[in-house]
């Protein structure tokens, strides 16, 4: 993954994330360069290339959105007092 980036600039890691379950990628991985510029640089020349047959899509990582916490009233799980499993034969 991380040759596609190198003719930008120096490319400091490269991580393809992987399903934990299958153990078969994701789909996307993460790659950090040396600088921002070299980084620019390969968003704007691969962004919406085609590698070994696919189209990839390549922007600048976003902090992961933190999901809501439940509310109080809510029991925030399958098994509540209107689940299947008050209706056990």
């Amino acid at each position: 993954m991380s040759g596609f980036f190198t003719e930008y600039g120096e490319v400091s890691s490269a991580k393809v994330i992987m399903d934990k379950v299958t153990s078969r990628s994701r789909g996307f991985g993460f790659v950090e360069m040396s600088d921002d510029e070299a980084s620019k640089k390969a968003i704007a020349g691969l962004d919406g290339t085609t590698i070994d047959g696919r189209t990839i899509k390549v922007t600048e990582a976003r902090q992961k959105e933190e999901r809501p916490a439940p509310r109080d009233d809510d029991d925030g799980g399958y098994n509540n007092s209107n689940s299947y499993n008050d209706n056990r034969y």
